[in-house]
């Protein structure tokens, strides 16, 4: 599984596990966890960064529409995964 980190606004690195990426809509997003194994809390995270950009920018999704439709196409993708 691979590992990211994350620096909001130059503060201390948070660390995240990547479970799976898609591409919607013309944006990428990516499921991730707070935990590398059994049951931690996940997010889904849109890149928001600008094209050719050297670092990726990514945001929580909060607008619930948008997450229900992200969250349908990881759980189809990840039969085993029951997003809450």
């Amino acid at each position: 599984m691979e590992k990211i980190t994350f620096r909001p606004d130059g503060e201390e690195g948070v660390d995240f596990y990547v479970l799976e990426q898609t591409r919607l809509g013309g944006f990428d997003y990516i499921l991730v966890t707070d935990t590398e194994d059994g049951d931690g809390e996940a997010l889904i995270l849109k890149d928001t960064s600008l094209e050719g950009a050297k670092e990726g920018v990514y945001a929580v999704v909060d607008d619930e529409e948008e997450l229900q439709a992200v969250a349908q196409v990881f759980q189809s993708i990840l039969e085993d995964v029951t997003l809450e």
